[in-house]
């Protein structure tokens, strides 16, 4: 029978995919539209078709391009048409109905690359939570195509450091860590976002604490949202959905690993390692913004030397 569970599983999964709308929800795009940030948070028929390699540089309403006449660092990191901007689905508005600096956005994808729908912008009025929502938003995440490419660094180099000796190595000890490791994952997902959450009215998104605080007490802040998180009404609590989803994933995990990779020290071990990884991940959402705000402020600025340059230039014949 233990043979038959991820065949199982994997076809459960593939069933409660494939009976999501055809189209994407507003709040989750198919694929990325920017590189370094993207204020994208209900895409067009086009954009939603899209090729999911699409690294521009620039969301929708921002520029490389220095106004003159609104040349102050903070304004440079506004769309350059907040009036029109306002009425741009692409450009993602805080509560007050105003587009949202730079520095305090939230990608759908870091780097264009790495899934982030499960972080909220600063100052943004967030989707309300449910059990549909949260599960729209577990199920992107676990069969996003990224996923799939962290599958197989993650099962090689578990491989490579021999982490189950009982599983063996080469292509059918490749093939022994991808499956279990992909139900890992998506079990812990789907009971970390979905299940549970929704069970207890607690929202596992991560809200960032933002700039204006020390790098320290934001660090701080990334570490302590392992042990607490918001409830539904925004009140803080403990994070049972999170810590209880990791848990349990690894006891259902006790099904599909042989003997010799389920002893309590082996999996009290993976925990730490999913709670490590998720720190990790939280350090880069909270911190991303900020990084890429600065790099794209220092291009504007270089844009506009360029440009002042070229403009003192005696004209040639």
């Amino acid at each position: 029978m233990q043979r038959h569970i991820p065949a199982i599983l994997l076809c459960a999964s593939t069933c409660a995919f494939s009976q999501l709308p055809a189209t994407a929800p507003a709040e989750l795009p198919e694929a990325p539209s920017q590189l370094l940030i993207a204020a994208v948070s209900a895409p067009s028929p086009l954009a939603a078709a899209s090729s999911p390699f699409d690294f521009s540089f620039y969301p929708a309403g921002y520029s490389s391009s220095v106004d003159a006449s609104n040349d102050t660092a903070e304004a440079q990191d506004l769309p350059q048409a907040p009036d029109s901007a306002k009425h741009d689905p692409h450009v993602e508005l805080d509560a007050a109905g105003n587009p949202i600096p730079l520095n305090r956005q939230q990608p759908k994808r870091i780097l264009g690359f790495m899934p982030n729908y499960r972080s909220v912008a600063a100052g943004a009025k967030p989707h309300p939570p449910g059990w549909k929502y949260n599960f729209q938003v577990a199920t992107r995440q676990s069969f996003d195509y990224s996923s799939f490419i962290f599958l197989g660094i993650t099962s090689l180099a578990a491989e490579g450091i021999d982490s189950h000796p009982v599983l063996g190595k080469g292509v059918s000890g490749f093939y022994a860590y991808t499956w279990r490791g992909f139900l890992d994952k998506t079990d812990g997902t789907y009971l970390g976002a979905w299940l549970l959450p929704s069970l207890l009215h607690e929202d596992t998104r991560f809200y960032p604490l933002g700039s204006g605080h020390r790098i320290v007490t934001r660090s701080l802040y990334v570490i302590s949202r392992q042990a607490v998180t918001r409830t539904y009404g925004g009140r803080q609590t403990p994070n049972i959905a999170g810590l209880g989803g990791k848990v349990l994933t690894q006891i259902i995990s006790r099904n599909y690993y042989p003997t010799g990779s389920t002893d309590f020290s082996t999996l009290a071990t993976k925990f730490a390692y999913s709670a490590m990884r998720d720190i990790a991940f939280s350090s880069i959402r909270e911190f991303y913004p900020d990084i890429a705000a600065h790099y794209i402020r220092k291009h504007r600025e270089k844009v506009a030397a360029l440009s002042a340059r070229d403009t003192q230039l005696p004209a040639t014949n």
